[in-house]
Parts: structure tokens; sequence; C-alpha cells
């Protein structure tokens, strides 16, 4: 081959020592040298000729390479060598430019040259564990190899990765590598290994790639940041993009709200780099990934709402009203702004509350439509200005109704201060330039789309056309001009706008048939034989004369549905209108339209359809070919139907509200049910608790007399010990005294102690009455319980009462064959006295059972009787109970108040005759230190018995024996 040159010393090629000859004898070498120093520089010398002569390289030793990376793995630098070769032989990148052909020839030897390495799946497998090694000089051309392998044959390398155990594992620890350059093409590697594979996508999201992506990019600057930034936000694309299960994981991980710094931008013109506006670029396409209208709705709505609630979207509102923000941000920005409002209504509430900073300040919506009419902007940024407004009122009933009302007569400014977004829209529509027509339709139809309040009231609305002329309805405005012959894309505006302002709307249907030359312009568009270029406003024009046809309420008798359809097949045919009606749906740009929501056109004489018109039209285009075919008696049998159906679905809207209120009231019934129940239960609570806390009064006052019985008797021994001893009388004397003293205490004590004990004998009177009370009321709900027996019981009667007399009528019946019995056998005189012996057995029998029948039958009506005046009675006694609960709760209350009173004072009693039983205690021991005997116990109870018993003794008495 003519392209080999000599290795060393730019040596020629010649007949004996060739560069093929070369590269033989160093493959020879790597696979016979037992020494690894030999090994190794051959293969550093095959990597110097491995860029300049792939194809001999990679024939030769792509197989003795490989066995390298498994033998000699020890040795971190053939490693090296070994990989660096295997990336020059299998990687398209070339430094040097080159032809054409020979890139082709180039690419198509590294997908050769790879098919050959990914042959062997243990050959990836085996560059997955190198990736492991730290050693700088093995893991990064690993890294290089293995992205190369991806973009040569991505889907097939994917494959074997996923399979491998741990293989993407292993790839996501590069992103953790503390050497930038491997991070950075760690990066590159799972970009290409992410790519349009989901379940990768997926594994590579659970091992918290999202953590570490958004962590590089804010270290790197975020927007301000460099190509790093930029391949993570494509990494980030990558496992987003069309991945409802990774955009679930990102939304509920919280990553929403860290992408909002990304857009805290400045107002000044500085600091616009064109790798800011990439990296800004991508950030603005990540945030429509999670938003995007062709995601499941629910998905979109979370993250929309997620958005609102962590202030993104007002960030991006402030780029919108910013100054100096570069064009192709401000669009994109837009765009991204429309699909995070799309469908939310608080996303859109928020929307329609922005202003700009202007002064004074406008809303941000009347902004944006005046670069949407100003012919002078961009195309780009106004097609994103119309679908931002297309996203405002899509499903949003509220917005459009302000919309519409900007136009009516008693909601325009008369000063003409300020601008509204109905003025700029007629504006726009009526101008000279058709792009403006065309939006401004599109526009306002948006603002009726699935609305008929809001087509009723544009109805209204009046323009003024020149001074002295009577002002004209929007509607005739917009017919006359498309009968004066305005450019294509200006009349299919309109006629859009017409066919979405007379679908489902009769009153407006009922306005345009109205005038008279509306329906003449129309058969006339549709009947002539014009160019393809007017084909699809012919299609328009039977698309419009359809549906007055099929939501026409014949309410004017000179354009009913019959009269129209037989001008149809006069004047046009229904064959040749069928035939013009589906030349909307054959154009070329119909199918891009209906595809995505966005208005997305390379130049403004494409932009002919909108979506939403897209989906109008195939709904109508089956229903409105029906109707032309129908004949007068099939349309009154489905007027006669759709009555029918009406009245149908009014009787059963009436018992669905009839049973909505039943069960509301059942629901009430039971509520109160389950609220006596608790009361009850509480009051029974009460009455227990109540009970105990008596008991424990009792016991308590006692132990209190107790314990003043045995402190009177230690009082009546002291006193006897002093008679007994007359020594120390100056002693004596003073603790006479603090005797008297304790006894005039004991005294009051005592009274103390006897008001206490009529107060607590109140209490249990009062406490008694209220258990009775009590007992009552659980009586009253027992009653209640009885009643409920009772009436199942009667219900029971009731069942044998029908049983009963149905066995009577049987009885009836019989009795009446019986007697016809007797009088056939009558008339036999054999058997005549024998069968009226058994006959009149019989019916004695009958007759017996039937009385005693009747019997219980009325003894069951009186007890019925005496069971409903009963359930009357206990009836009356139960409201009477419930009253009575009431009243007992009120005086629970009362009750507990004085005996936590009574308590309270028991426990300051208790201390006194603690602190009296301490002084007492005192003056007894005294008493023997002075000499005095002091009288047992058994002895003092009856002196104690005796002051009880006589309470006007003096105290003193037994002193004065001293």
């Amino acid at each position: 081959m003519n392209f080999l040159r000599g290795v060393m010393g730019g040596q020629s090629a010649g007949p004996q020592h060739t560069e093929a000859e070369t590269i033989q004898k160093l493959c020879d070498r790597v696979a016979s040298s037992t020494l690894l120093d030999d090994r190794r520089n051959a293969v550093r010398a095959l990597k110097s000729l491995s860029k300049k002569y792939r194809l001999e390289v990679g024939i030769q030793a792509m197989e003795h390479l490989i066995h390298v990376l498994q033998t000699d793995r020890s040795d971190s630098e053939i490693i090296g060598y070994a990989l660096d070769t295997l990336y020059n032989i299998i990687s398209n990148d070339e430094e040097e430019e080159v032809e054409e052909n020979s890139t082709r020839q180039s690419e198509d030897l590294g997908s050769q040259f790879t098919e050959i390495f990914i042959k062997q799946q243990e050959n990836v497998t085996l560059l997955l564990s190198l990736l492991e090694e730290f050693d700088f000089h093995v893991r990064w051309p690993g890294v290089k190899l293995l992205t190369s392998l991806l973009k040569q044959l991505g889907p097939q390398v994917q494959q074997i990765i996923l399979v491998s155990p741990m293989g993407v594992s292993r790839l996501m620890d590069l992103l953790a590598d503390s050497r930038e350059v491997i991070r950075n093409d760690g990066v590159l590697l799972l970009q290409a290994l992410t790519r349009s594979n989901g379940a990768i996508q997926k594994i590579v999201a659970f091992e918290n790639a999202f953590e570490r992506l958004l962590d590089i990019i804010t270290e790197e600057g975020s927007s301000d940041g460099g190509i790093v930034v930029e391949d993570c936000l494509l990494l980030l694309q990558n496992l987003l993009k069309n991945n409802n299960s990774n955009q679930n994981f990102f939304k509920e991980g919280s990553y929403i709200q860290r992408m909002k710094p990304w857009f805290e931008v400045g107002d000044e013109n500085s600091g616009w780099s064109a790798q800011k506006v990439t990296n800004l670029h991508l950030m603005l396409q990540l945030v429509r990934v999670l938003v995007s209208p062709t995601n499941p709705p629910g998905a979109t709505s979370s993250c929309q709402k997620a958005m609102f609630q962590c202030g993104l979207l007002q960030q991006l509102c402030t780029i919108l009203m910013a100054t100096g923000v570069p064009a192709d941000i401000l669009t994109e920005t837009i765009n991204t702004v429309s699909e995070v409002i799309r469908g939310c209504q608080v996303n859109q509430d928020y929307f329609a509350s922005v202003n700009a900073p202007s002064n004074p300040p406008r809303p941000a919506i009347v902004v944006l439509l005046m670069s949407m009419v100003n012919e002078r902007q961009p195309f780009v940024l106004r097609c994103a200005v119309l679908y931002c407004f297309q996203c405002f009122l899509y499903k949003n009933q509220k917005g459009q109704g302000e919309i519409v009302s900007t136009l009516l007569p008693s909601t325009i400014d008369a000063t003409g201060n300020s601008v509204s977004a109905g003025q700029l829209l007629c504006g726009g529509l009526f101008s000279t330039d058709s792009l403006s027509n065309w939006c401004a339709a599109v526009a306002l139809a948006h603002a009726l789309q699935e609305n008929a309040t809001q087509k009723e009231q544009l109805l209204r609305v009046q323009l003024a056309t020149s001074i002295g002329n009577p002002p004209v309805s929007l509607l005739q405005q917009c017919t006359n001009i498309l009968s004066q012959g305005s450019k294509i894309q200006t009349r299919v505006g309109l006629l859009m706008l017409l066919c979405t302002w007379l679908s489902n709307c009769p009153i407006a249907v009922t306005h345009f048939l109205h005038n008279s030359a509306n329906v003449p312009f129309l058969t006339g568009q549709i009947a002539e034989n014009l160019g393809e270029e007017e084909q699809l406003v012919q299609g328009l024009c039977a698309l419009l004369l359809g549906i007055s046809i099929y939501f026409n309420d014949n309410s004017l008798e000179s354009y009913m549905k019959e009269k129209l359809k037989q001008l149809i097949e006069k004047r046009i045919g229904k064959e040749n209108f069928i035939e013009k009606l589906g030349f909307i749906s054959k154009h070329e740009l119909y199918s891009r339209a209906s595809q995505k929501p966005q208005p997305n056109f390379p130049s403004p004489e494409y932009m002919i359809f909108d979506h939403e018109f897209t989906k109008l039209v195939k709904e109508l285009e089956g229903v409105i070919t029906k109707a032309i075919y129908k004949s007068s008696e099939e349309d009154k049998k489905e007027e006669e139907v759709k009555k029918t159906l009406e009245q149908h679905d009014n009787i059963v809207t009436h018992y669905k509200n009839m049973i909505r209120e039943q069960d509301l009231q059942l629901e009430e019934l039971r509520q109160q049910v389950s609220t006596l129940k608790c009361q009850n239960e509480q009051l029974q609570t009460a009455v227990t608790q109540q009970v105990s806390q008596i008991q424990q009064h009792k016991d308590q006052y006692n132990l209190l007399k107790i314990q003043l019985g045995k402190d009177n008797q230690h009082q009546g021994s002291y006193s006897e010990g002093a008679q007994m001893n007359g020594i120390q009388p100056e002693e004596i004397s003073r603790l006479r005294e603090e005797i008297e003293e304790l006894k005039r205490n004991r005294e009051l004590l005592q009274s103390q102690l006897t008001e206490k004990d009529s107060v607590i004998e109140n209490l249990k009177s009062s406490q008694t009455s209220g258990t009775n009370e009590q007992s009552s009321a659980i009586a009253s709900a027992r009653d209640f319980e009885e009643v409920a027996e009772l009436k199942q019981e009667l219900a029971t009667l009731k069942s044998q009462l029908n049983s009963q007399s149905v066995e009577i009528t049987k009885l009836q019946t019989e009795k009446q064959e019986l007697l016809q019995k007797t009088e056939a056998f009558a008339k036999s005189a054999e058997v005549q006295g024998e069968s009226e012996t058994v006959i009149a057995t019989k019916t004695t029998d009958v007759e017996g059972r039937l009385s005693a029948l009747l019997q219980e039958t009325k003894e069951l009506k009186n007890e019925i009787k005496a069971l409903s005046e009963e359930r009357t009675a206990i009836k009356e006694q139960l409201d009477s109970s419930n009253s009575t609960i009431a009243i007992l709760q009120t005086e629970k209350d009362k009750l507990e108040l004085e005996i936590t009173d009574s308590k309270k004072e028991q426990d300051d009693l208790l201390v006194l005759l603690a602190d009296q039983d301490q002084k007492i205690l005192s003056l007894k021991n005294k008493l023997k230190d002075l000499g005095h005997p002091v009288e047992e116990e058994d002895e003092l109870e009856s002196g104690d018995q005796e002051d009880e018993d006589d309470e006007s003794e003096d105290p003193g008495k037994d002193l004065d024996r001293i």
C-alpha cells in the first residue's frame, strides 16, 4: 500500500523493510517475549503506529492486545499502552483534515473493529473491570475506549453492559473521581451509554446520578460554567426525556427546587457569553422536558405545581420581563413559561398577575401580545408568544372570560390610556400583515375553545369601522374581510376562527345565517373550480357551511337545515361538497400541525393550521358528512331522540339529587345517634367516677373521726396525770394554759368537722338524686333499645299475621270445597249418613280452627295497638330523658366544684390535726418528765366519750383537782 511509511527516522518504504513487516515483528514480540520490558516496548511501538496505520495494526495486533489486557494486569504501564492502541484503532477522531471519502472509510473501519472487539462479550466485561483500577494511565484510556465503542455500536454495547454484573454501577463511580479529566470524560461516557435506552437510564438515575450531576453543575458555576455544565445538562436530558419513571423520581427527590438558582440572571448586557447562552438554553429545555404536553397529565401537573411552589416559575417570569436578555434565550424562556402554565390553574392565575416593569405597569400578557402583532419582531418570537397565549387559555375558562371581557363595551377604557389584550387582538385581526391576522385569529379562537358562554358573549362585540357609519359586529366584520379576497393566510385564520366560534353554539350560527350574504358567499367559494392554493380555502368554507347545518336550531325559516341541504345539492352536489371538505385533512401541513401543540414553523408561509383546530376538524368531519346525507325524517327522529335523552337525563338528575339529599339526611341522623351514644357513655363514666369519689370522701371522713377520738383520749390522760402530782406548780399552770388553748382549738376543729359532715351529707343526698336521675337517663336509653326490640317484635308479629291470613284464606277455600262435595254426596242414599258425619266433623274442625285464628288475629291486633302506644310513650320518655341529661350535666359540674372545695378544706383540717397531735405528744412527754403518770388508752376512751356527750363541760375541770 502506497500510504505505508518507515517507522524509524522517516525511512522510505522498501521491499526489505516495510511498516507491515515491522508491525508483524512487534506483534510476534508481544506474543512470544518472556520479559515484561520487551512486551511493554513492543506495545508502545504499536501505539505509535496505530494512528497512522489503523488497518494493519488492527488486523494483526488486536488479538495480542486483548491478550495483554488479560494477562498483564499487574503492570499498569503496558495496560495503558494497550488501551491507547485499541482506542486509536477503533476511534474515528483524526487530527488532520482528510477528504470526505477517507472519512467514510475511517468510520466504516472503526465500526468493523468495534464489531470484532465486542464479538466476544468477555472483552467488554474485561474493559469494565479495568475501569475499577484507580491508576490514571489505566482508567482514563479505558473510559475513552468504552466511549468510542458506544459511539460506534451503541445498542449492542449497551446490551452487553446491561447484562454485565454491576456494569452500570462501575461506570457511575467515574463521576466521583477527584481527577476532573476522568470525571468529565465519565460524563461523556454516560451520555453515550444512556442514549435511547430506558432500562439503563433508570439504573443510572437510581445510582444517585441526579445528585452528582447537580453538584457538578453547582461546582462549575451553573449557567456561568463551561463545557462541563453543558455535558451534564445533556446527560440530564438523556435521563429525563420520555422517561416517566425518572421524571417522577426527579420530582420526588426535590431536585426541581435545586434548578431555581440556575435562572438567577441580572438585567445587565454584560456576561452573556456564547457558553452561557448555550447552558441557559439547555437548562430551559430541561425544564420543558419535565412539563412537556406529551408527558402523562398527572406527572406534568405535579411538576408544574412543584415549580410554582419553589419559585421557579416566578424566576422564569423575571427573565421574561428583564432587559438585555438575548433574543434566543427570551424566545426559549417564553416557550418554557408556556408549558409550565399550560393547563395548570394556579400557574395560569399567577401568570395573569405578572406585570412588566414599565411606567405605568402593564400586564405581561399585554406586553407579549404587542410583540405578537408587531411585524418587525422576529418570527420565532411571535410564534413563541402565540404559544404562550394558547397555553395561558388552555382549560382556563376564567382566563378566557377575562380576555373576552376586554372587548365588551362595559369594560373598554374610554380614556384610551391603556391598551387591553382584546384591543390588541382586534388590531392584529384587521391589520395589513397577514401573519398578524393569522396569529390574532388563532389567539381569539383559543379564547372561545370549549366555552359556549364566551362564544355568546363575543357576539356582543361591536366595532367602529369609520366615522359617521354605524358600528358593526365582530362576526360581521370577519365575514366582510373574507369576502374582500385578502391573502390566503388571512382567510384561513378567519375561517378557523369562525368555525371554532360557530361549533357547539346554535346562537352564533343563527347570527351568522342572519346575514343573507354569508351563505351565497360560501356556496360560491365551494362551487368554483379553483387552483391548488385555493383548495384549502374551499375546504374550510365547506366546513363552515357544514357547521352551520349541523348546529342549526332551525330558528330562521329561510335557512333551516333541510333548505341548506337542498341548496348544497343544487348548487354544489353532495359528493362534490364532501370532496371539498376532505381537502383540509389531506393538506400536507395538516398532519404536521396535529402532532404537537407548539406552533413550530420554519417560515411564515408554513403557518397555516393550528393544533387545536386539527382536533376540531377530526371531530366534525364525520358528523357533518352524516348530516349532509341524512333525510329530513331522520333529522326529526334524531331530534326526538335527543329530546327524549334530555328528558331522561333530567329525570335521572332529579332522582340523583333526591338520593343525594336522602343520603345527607341519613348521614346527619347517623351522626346524631353516634353523638348521643358518646354523650351517654361519657355521662355513665362521670357517674361512676363521682360514686368512687364520694366513697373516698367517706373513707377520709371516717379516718379523721378516728384520729380525732384518739387525740381526745391523749388530752384526758394528760389531765389525770396532772391531778396526781403536785410538783412544780408554775410549770403545771403553764401546761394547764396550753391544754386549755388546745381544747379550745379542738372544739373549734370539731365544729368545723360538724359543718363539713353536714356538707358531705348534703353532697351524698344530691349525689344520690343525681345518680337516680342518671339512672333514669340510662333507663331511658335502655327504653330506646327496648323500643327498637319492640319494633322488631312488631315486624315479626306482622309477618305472623300475614301468614295466618294466608292460612285463613286456604281454610275458607277448603270449606267451600267441602260444602260443594257435601251437596254432591247428598244425592247418594247409600253413603249419605256416613258422608254427613264425616263432612260435619271436617266442617266443625275447620270452623273451630277458623274461629281460633280469628281470635288470635284479634289478640295480635290489640297487642300491636298496645305496642304502638307503648312505643309512643317510650319515645316521649326518651325526649324528656335527653333534656334531663343536659340538666344533670350542669349539676354534675357544680357537684365536682363543691367536692373539690371540700377536699381542699379537709386537707387543711388534716394538717391542723397533725399539728395538734404533735403538740399533744410533746405535752405528754413533758408530763412524763415531770413524773405524772399517764392513763392507758382504753381508760381514756371512756373519758373521751363522756366529753363528746357533754360538750358544755368545762375543759379545765380536771386540772382544778391538782
